[in-house]
């Protein structure tokens, strides 16, 4: 007699749920307790799951983290219907622009992404290896995105062909990261939008 099929664990779904437990779990306890205390002990007995389930899946605590960080964005991209997300193209790059540096106003808001992110952000100034992963594997990806809708508008006559996508970006998205990471004023759509017409303008009188 064929076993019942509902009987059958669903390995897939546990595990996957396994996996969304420790990244929760990740997050949580780098935000709390900061990126050095942060332990895959620790980890593991947050999300209910044996340490050998986390070192069968990545070999350190920065590799949970890191993934658990992609995870958040990819989410963030199901949640407004694109994935992989890129910067929408409307034809009109200041609005382009303001409307993704609003939505990463958003996010900097949002307490599950801004408390573990300032947690890593800190310990990757004093933590080399870790801030280069943390640049190369989540910072420079987003960065790309900026530079592919910036090449998009040197096609189109918006922005100057000499123009280097890659330090035009920082223009905005520099002064941005500076004033969430040291407090330095308030981060609102009016600042974001003043950044991309200051970077798309300049100073000089028109």
């Amino acid at each position: 007699m064929a076993k019942n099929q509902s009987s059958v664990p669903d390995t897939s779904r546990r595990s996957e749920r396994s996996r969304r437990a420790i990244y929760d779990a990740a997050l949580a306890l780098v935000a709390e307790v900061g990126y050095p205390k942060t332990t895959i002990e620790g980890i593991a007995s947050r999300a209910g799951v044996g340490k050998q389930t986390i070192y069968r899946w990545w070999p350190s605590k920065a590799d949970v983290l890191l993934e658990a960080f992609l995870d958040l964005s990819d989410q963030a991209a199901e949640a407004v219907g694109q994935k992989p997300y890129v910067i929408p193209d409307t034809g009109d790059l200041a609005v382009d622009l303001k409307n993704v540096l609003r939505a990463t106003v958003d996010e900097l808001g949002d307490p599950a992404f801004e408390a573990p992110s300032r947690a890593l952000a800190a310990e990757g100034v004093v933590n080399e290896e870790l801030g280069r992963r943390f640049v190369a594997q989540l910072l420079e990806p987003q960065l790309q995105l900026y530079v592919d809708r910036l090449h998009a508008a040197q096609e189109t006559g918006e922005v100057r062909p000499d123009i280097d996508p890659r330090i035009a970006l920082e223009l905005f998205v520099s002064p941005l990261a500076q004033r969430w990471l040291q407090y330095t004023g308030p981060i609102t759509y009016e600042y974001t939008d003043t950044l991309v017409d200051y970077a798309l303008h300049g100073l000089a009188p028109r």
